[in-house]
């Protein structure tokens, strides 16, 4: 089916059919969808507390696939009048994260304190460079939760707060990520620049992130390490 028949199908199917459609919708990367999956969410607001709404998470997910302004405003306004909740919320504070939707201070302070620690590390990607946020984050470093306290150590490296680095350099270390290599380039001192360039050597999944990361830190050793390891690969191939 053409798009606008796709469109119009995805309003007037049941169950299945919209979250199929919708999924379709955000492979086809249909940006005059955005209203037509905001209305799906908003269908089912007031549901979903205590279990998932599929088509909610169908929509979000398209939305987030879908990029651009009007789906990140999409969100922003789903969040902010309480369309999505419970398990669902989840889905749409991932996708705002992706789209780097505008979500009001409140209701990102709200996510920030959530009983839910998946909430919470979804929260950090997407709290944005207030003080009142930065608070909050400084404080999530210390959460029970382990990937509450890597999101909140990714959060502050993106942000440029130096205070991130020794939590960045511990799971680099352990439990490393292309999420933890581009979170700590801009708080990298000296020894997180060599731990990066050794880690590129024994961790091919990451060597392009790795190097990136390198090119766009602003130390000298950074670019003279990324200048080695594109010799040693090009040697190698």
């Amino acid at each position: 089916m053409d798009d606008a028949d796709l469109i119009a199908r995805i309003a007037e199917s049941g169950r299945a059919g919209t979250i199929a459609l919708a999924g379709e919708a955000g492979r086809r990367r249909l940006a005059v969808a955005v209203p037509t999956l905001e209305a799906i969410c908003r269908r089912f607001a007031g549901f979903g507390a205590d279990r998932p709404i599929c088509e909610q998470a169908a929509a979000l997910d398209a939305l987030a696939a879908i990029g651009g302004a009007a789906a990140a405003n999409a969100v922003s306004r789903l969040i902010a009048r309480r369309d999505v909740q419970g398990p669902t919320l989840v889905v749409a504070v991932a996708a705002a994260a992706r789209l780097a939707s505008p979500l009001a201070l409140d209701r990102r302070l709200e996510l920030l304190r959530h009983e839910n620690p998946v909430l919470r590390a979804e929260a950090c990607r997407c709290a944005g460079n207030s003080a009142e946020a930065v608070a909050l984050i400084v404080d999530l470093l210390d959460d029970p939760n382990a990937a509450v306290h890597a999101a909140a150590a990714c959060a502050l490296g993106r942000l440029g707060h130096a205070r991130a680095l020794p939590a960045l350099a511990r799971l680099l270390r352990l439990a490393p990520s292309a999420e933890i290599v581009e979170a700590i380039v801009g708080v990298a001192d000296d020894d997180a620049v060599v731990l990066l360039a050794r880690l590129a050597r024994s961790r091919p999944d990451l060597f392009h992130a790795i190097q990136d990361a390198l090119q766009d830190c602003d130390r000298p050793l950074a670019a003279r390490l990324a200048g080695r390891l594109q010799e040693q690969k090009s040697g190698g191939t």
